[in-house]
Formats: structure tokens, sequence, C-alpha cells
């Protein structure tokens, strides 16, 4: 009986499809190592294959230490964390796991929306500190009749959009174009978040975004005026909006990314305006189990010589999740 290929996986993925790698595979799991270095050198002559998280890629000095490395799969979209000209210079091929994230994503806006506007997560800690009995809790603001605007009219940007538009808001947006869409085209940021009652985040992270919610924008949102971001915590500058929350010159925030995660800044934590989720906005069982499948059949495809289902052609700007 011949031995199992075998496989590093760079780091954590999603704990079934590792088990079902693991049954099919030979594993050694990076991430675990006490000397990762020790063990790329051990199993440098034996892997031709890496599987790695998208979000976190796989970098150039990890291929040069897997001289037999053949193929990188990638367990959802690589962006820049992936160095694909690398890749490409070395002949390894690379993979992805093509999926439909842009509703449960905008599912998750709509959710932060509503939570932060209507005080949910707050109620629900004033309910579990035992303050009903003895005082009121305090209200809410209606998500009717207000004016989301959209930073970003992508597929994310669009199914938010129809998203709020049942819950009886209306839609702006801006971005670095105007499309053909019935909702009102914004030239500057600035000039959509005065006119927003809440301001989602949903455009790409890319040289021109990075901090492009800058504290003109905050200050334009006003006192009464909320922030959700589902893009990129550096979309966002963190600075800003944290003296924004300090100062009261914002009604809120919901924010799903973080400039340094899973580390975040105390100021959230202090605040009941603040609603904070850990980076889930594709983690949902759906998404996970149709990327586990495909990380297997890319793989499976490679060791059988055939045609991998997903290469991956170029890097895009995204979420690289």
């Amino acid at each position: 009986m011949s031995p199992k290929p075998e496989v590093v996986v760079l780091h954590r993925i999603y704990a079934p499809t590792l088990a079902e790698l693991e049954a099919r595979y030979t594993v050694h799991k990076l991430w675990l190592a006490a000397d990762r270095a020790a063990l790329l050198r051990e199993i440098a002559p034996r892997v031709r294959v890496a599987v790695t998280p998208g979000h976190l890629g796989c970098d150039a000095a990890t291929m040069v230490a897997l001289p037999k490395l053949e193929l990188i799969a990638c367990y959802g979209s690589p962006r820049a964390t992936l160095d694909f000209a690398a890749a490409q210079a070395r002949g390894i091929t690379c993979t992805y796991t093509p999926d439909q994230i842009s509703e449960a994503v905008a599912d998750l806006a709509l959710g932060l929306i509503i939570d932060v506007m209507r005080g949910i997560t707050a109620g629900d800690r004033f309910v579990r500190a035992g303050l009903w009995e003895n005082e009121l809790a305090r209200p809410g603001h209606e998500v009717r009749g207000k004016t989301c605007g959209i930073v970003g009219l992508g597929r994310i940007g669009q199914f938010v959009a129809t998203r709020v538009q049942a819950f009886g808001m209306a839609v702006h947006y801006y971005g670095p174009r105007r499309k053909d869409v019935p909702f009102t085209y914004f030239e500057t940021m600035e000039g959509l978040a005065r006119e927003a009652d809440v301001l989602v985040v949903c455009c790409p992270l890319t040289p021109e975004t990075r901090g492009s919610v800058d504290a003109r924008v905050i200050a334009a949102l006003g006192p009464e005026g909320f922030l959700v971001n589902v893009a990129r915590g550096a979309v966002v500058d963190e600075a800003a909006l944290t003296q924004a929350l300090r100062d009261r010159r914002i009604a809120g925030a919901g924010l799903d990314v973080f400039w340094d995660e899973p580390r975040v800044p105390q100021v959230y934590r202090e605040f009941d305006n603040v609603v904070m989720a850990p980076h889930i906005g594709t983690n949902t069982i759906e998404v996970r189990i149709e990327r586990g499948h495909k990380v297997l059949a890319n793989v499976e495809a490679h060791f059988a010589g055939r045609p991998v289902p997903h290469p991956v052609q170029a890097l895009k700007p995204g979420r690289g999740d």
C-alpha cells in the first residue's frame, strides 16, 4: 500500500475540511509547530501541496522553503496575502474556492444596522445586568424612513440596498463611478455621509480606499449618524472613529472588521452604542461547507493529474476571505 500524499496546512481552516484532508492525506499543521522553520525543513522533500485560508495566503519565503511545492490551495479567495507573482515564477498552481458570499455579508450589514440603531445588543446587556427591574432601557432609533448611504455599490452593496429598501430606507451611494441604478449618486463620500442616517462601508480595500472614511467623512455623518463597516477595518480611519465616539460626535457604530484583528481598541468595548462582530461576514455553515468541498476538489484533482477546477488567474482587490 503506497503512503498517502503529504499536505501542509499553513493556518487553521474549517475543522470538518481539515478532518477530511486528514482522512485522505498525511497532513502537517504548520500553525501548531513549535519551530515552524524546522518543520518546513523536515517536510520539504515530500510536500507538493499547501492549503491555506485566503485571508492569510502564502508568502514567497514559504514557497522557497518548500521546493517541491506544486499547488497552493486557498480556502476562500486570496488577495495580496498570496504572493501570486512568486508562485507563477516557481510554476506553482494556485486555486481558490469561488462562492456566493455577497448575500451573507449583506445580511450581516443589515443586522448591524438594526442592532446599532435599535440598541438590541445594548438591550441584551441591560437585561443581563439586572437593570430592567429598576429602570427603563434607552430608546433606539427607527430604521424605517431613514437614509442609508452605501460606500461601494458592488455586489455586496447592491444586496445591502435591496435589504434596507425592504425596511423602508432610502438608498444613496458613492463609488468610483455612477451606475445604472435607481439610487442617488454622490460624487464625494463626504457629501454622501452628510445626507445619510447610516453609512455602510462595502468597498474593497485598495490603496485608494485605505483610510478613506476619515475624520471629515465622520464629521459629515454627524452626531445623529451611524457607521457600519463590513468591508475591511483599514478603510475606516480608526483613530478618527474612536475619537468621534469618545466625543459623542457620532451616534454609534456597527463593526465586523478592524485594523488589527483580533485586537480591537478598548474604547469600542466601553460604549453601548458600538456593536462588534468577530469578522463573521462570510462565517456561515453554508459558505464553510461549500469552500471545503472546493478545496478538496482542487487538491484531489492535482494529485490525480487532472486540471484543477478552480485555478487563480489573477489577484483582484477585495475581501480576500
